[in-house]
């Protein structure tokens, strides 16, 4: 067979000019990768961790004004007379008072929950409710113990 080859044609049964053009393009797309792969000599890898998320929550003395002020501005017409009693069943009423709600108090409505926020009194008793960001561990640590009981937290 090596005899019957014609000039031009490798082996593989595609022309010289068509496997060179495969080399030099894969090459390059090669060079390519690596460089962007590759991060700046100069640059520090970012090995820093987020601080985790604190879940404390406090509600501010004013909260019963601040919902009341963003009730009456997302409901517009559709305010009860009550402002407790107005409905949350527009989605997008309710969307976007959680969402403001959210951003300003830094506490959002957990998605298990955000069924149960029909009107707005549900949200108001939602964020009437303090967090507590301390394990049972740290309470009792921090608590007063009876001189009965002691606890040993390294064995």
């Amino acid at each position: 067979r090596g005899g019957a080859a014609t000039s031009g044609v490798k082996r593989s049964g595609l022309p010289k000019d068509v496997t060179i053009a495969r080399s030099v393009f894969g090459s390059r797309r090669k060079q390519e990768a690596e460089a962007n792969a590759a991060p700046p000599e100069d640059a520090e890898p970012d090995l820093a961790c987020p601080p985790p998320r604190s879940r404390r929550y406090v509600p501010p003395e004013n909260l019963s004004r601040l919902l009341k002020a963003r009730v009456r501005a997302l409901a517009g017409p559709a305010l009860a007379a009550d402002w407790r009693h107005t409905p949350l069943r527009d989605l997008g009423l309710r969307y976007n008072l959680l969402a403001q709600l959210a951003a300003e108090l830094g506490h959002t409505v957990p998605n298990s929950q955000l069924h149960q926020m029909r009107t707005a009194q549900d949200v108001l008793n939602f964020y009437s409710i303090p967090v507590k960001d301390a394990s049972k561990f740290d309470e009792l640590c921090a608590a007063d113990l009876p001189p009965n009981l002691k606890i040993t937290w390294e064995y």
